[in-house]
């Protein structure tokens, strides 16, 4: 009985433990079950890329923030799907420059320079130089301390930016002071407020390329030696000349030979008589007329056609000074083909449109008012230009060939005077019915001299001479009359 009773229990105690064994792993798994979500939820690469940008994101506090002009631009730029990607990868840090900074302390020529659709890449750049792809607090300790080394952080544009702080201990950005450390903060970035735009280099580069044109000018560097295009030998240094003098040859033994002969030649900047930047002037006048709108062609033309901007460049830079006639797009457009075939054309034609005399608006009109009509001397030497008062404004020109002056002082800075007018001048022909003549080559019917009162007061003197010698000869007293022979 005892044998029996013995194994009955030692089953029960068997299949009680197997029993337990079955339930004691399905307890572990509903503990564990709700503490499998805070590490997920902690970690915001799995849940951001997973379910997008949620109403808690950075990027929804950055276009509800006061930081609006920002915001704008990022929408501009067209970097919004571009942020959400940088926020699904992990945390920000987006460093934004208050409203005042980017609309009235920001350079507005640089601002529309970033508007223009054709610069779109810089403005994507500029936006994000301002975004870190790791998360930066303030009192995080990754900051630099006043007088530690600066740390650079590589940025969203691919772009270094250095971190640091001054002796005020104040954070710095670059060049611009932090002025609200921990502005926005978020489960997946922080924003930090900033005094001011950060501009990187290559943004700022192709700012100066669009602003300049040194890249489209024939200058060449600085130092570069001059070859005479006469003898095609480097020309000797000038003899130094006091600082202010006058020009000492006229302008036109001082002008290189036209394009029949040699290109013009592009000058040192360095010579002894270059007491004036004129090759800036240059510049800065082609830069206006671009600018203004209306003068492109004549712009592309003294730029790209021709080296004439690098030959008043030279002009200016020597003491020359210049009154440029410059037609408009519409008067350049009605220019024919054959008008600008011809060697040298477009270089002849602007020539007569140059004036080697600083003249304004209001000293052309002074003086047609007081002398009717006044010749200028033009680059196209022995040509003139004539000036006349019509119509309350300056006339250029003769007949069907004359211009208005209509747009007055496009440039003027001393040494430099652009006018508009709105047709292209033209020298002066010769009468139609002399190259007529002359191209025919048949000779003018001669017509018969009429009788002048003096021919007949002296075929009548001659008359009365002849016969006061007949009644001479009478007496015989020819010797003493020998012109009546």
């Amino acid at each position: 009985m005892g044998a029996p009773l013995y194994g009955a229990v030692l089953l029960l105690l068997v299949l009680s433990s197997a029993a337990t064994a079955e339930v004691v792993p399905e307890q572990p798994q509903k503990q564990k079950q709700p503490a499998l979500p805070s590490p997920a939820a902690g970690d915001v690469v799995n849940s951001s890329s997973t379910a997008g940008v949620n109403s808690n994101s950075v990027l929804v506090a950055l276009l509800d923030s006061h930081y609006t002009v920002l915001a704008e631009l990022v929408e501009k730029a067209l970097l919004l799907q571009s942020l959400e990607d940088a926020v699904g990868r992990g945390n920000v840090t987006i460093f934004a420059p208050r409203n005042e900074a980017l609309e009235r302390d920001l350079d507005p020529e640089f601002r529309a320079f970033l508007l223009e659709p054709r610069n779109l890449r810089s403005l994507q750049r500029l936006l994000l130089f301002h975004v870190l792809p790791s998360r930066l607090h303030s009192a995080s300790g990754v900051w630099p301390a006043a007088g530690a080394a600066s740390t650079a952080r590589m940025t969203l544009s691919g772009e270094h930016l250095e971190l640091s702080a001054d002796g005020d201990n104040r954070m710095l950005v670059g060049a611009a002071a932090v002025t609200r450390p921990d502005a926005v903060v978020r489960p997946d970035g922080v924003i930090h407020g900033i005094e001011r735009l950060l501009v990187p280099r290559t943004v700022q580069e192709d700012f100066n390329r669009r602003r300049s044109l040194a890249a489209i000018s024939a200058v060449l560097p600085t130092g570069a030696p001059e070859v005479d295009p006469r003898t095609h030998r480097l020309k000797k240094p000038a003899p130094p000349v006091p600082l202010g003098a006058p020009p000492v040859l006229p302008v036109w033994d001082a002008m290189a030979p036209g394009p029949s002969i040699a290109p013009a030649p592009a000058p040192g900047p360095n010579s002894g008589k270059a007491h004036f930047d004129g090759h800036s002037q240059v510049k800065d006048f082609i830069q206006t007329l671009v600018l203004y709108g209306g003068y492109n062609e004549l712009a592309d033309i003294l730029v790209n056609l021709t080296s004439l901007a690098t030959e008043m460049g030279r002009l200016v830079s020597e003491g020359y000074v210049l009154t440029v006639l410059a037609p408009n797009d519409e008067a350049m457009a009605r220019l024919t083909t054959d008008q600008l075939s011809e060697p040298g054309s477009p270089e002849n034609i602007l020539y007569y449109h140059m004036i080697p005399e600083y003249q304004t608006e209001e000293s052309m009109y002074n003086a047609v008012r007081r002398f009717g009509t006044v010749r200028y001397d033009t680059l196209r030497l022995p040509q003139k230009v004539t000036a006349r008062e019509a119509d309350g404004s300056v006339k250029f020109g003769h007949a069907e060939g004359s211009a208005y002056l209509f747009d007055p002082d496009i440039y003027t800075d001393g040494r430099i005077s652009v006018q508009g007018i709105d047709a292209v001048l033209f020298p002066p022909v010769e009468d139609t019915a002399k190259s007529g003549a002359a191209s025919t080559g048949a000779a003018p019917a001669r017509k018969a001299p009429a009788v002048t009162g003096t021919a007949k007061s002296k075929l009548r003197r001659g008359r009365l001479l002849e016969g006061a010698c007949q009644i001479v000869s009478v007496f015989r007293q020819r010797s003493r009359f020998t012109s009546c022979q």
